[in-house]
């Protein structure tokens, strides 16, 4: 019972957050015309996507910055900054669905829009098993699920380049740049950690 709880609160938590967070983007949008909301959605996603990545990245890289208070408190928060990646990257997927009238019964949709369908299935699953009940439960394979957030990092540059060509908005090179910073770090990391090991 008291696991229901907590997950409950957790779930409760995370949706407060993303709602606040939606609120904010949503004024944010009146002011940055330029920039349609799908758009801005997007671009939080991807910044609460890498924000979940930090503190990996910097116990690997900056072995000193471990204690750091931000880093620390990242990695006990980071279910919700997942959950709230998932929520905007979710919004950011069904606003586009309805603006472009995608037809998912489509095959040809599933081509066209791979990055986009792939990304949002494994942060779907993701979400679902960010709970203690998953973890306990799943045990190994647990770890083995929340791996499939390294294919995100591939996935993303491609995606952001793919969609946005030839429409590109303010935001969209620093999407372009966060990402494949993103994705030149991680590369980085498994080739140190083949070599040292």
């Amino acid at each position: 019972m008291r696991q229901v709880i907590i997950n409950c609160k957790f779930y409760l938590t995370s949706s407060i957050l993303a709602l606040t967070t939606y609120l904010i983007i949503l004024s944010l949008a009146f002011f940055c015309n330029p920039v349609p909301l799908a758009n801005l959605l997007g671009f939080f996603a991807l910044l609460a996507y890498i924000a979940t990545l930090i503190p990996s990245i910097f116990k690997m890289i900056f072995p000193k910055f471990r204690s750091n208070k931000s880093i620390i408190w990242l990695l006990k928060k980071r279910r919700y900054v997942g959950m709230t990646a998932f929520f905007f990257g979710s919004n950011h997927g069904l606003l586009l669905i309805l603006q472009r009238q995608i037809n998912l019964l489509s095959p040809l949709t599933y081509i066209e829009y791979f990055q986009g369908m792939t990304i949002m299935f494994i942060f779907s699953i993701l979400a679902i098993t960010s709970n203690d009940w998953s973890v306990k439960n799943l045990k190994t394979y647990w770890k083995k699920i929340h791996q499939l957030t390294y294919f995100v990092i591939f996935l993303l540059p491609w995606h952001i380049l793919d969609k946005m060509s030839l429409k590109w908005t303010y935001l969209t090179p620093f999407a372009v740049a966060f990402s494949l910073i993103n994705l030149c770090v991680f590369i980085f990391l498994k080739y140190k950690k083949q070599i040292n090991s």
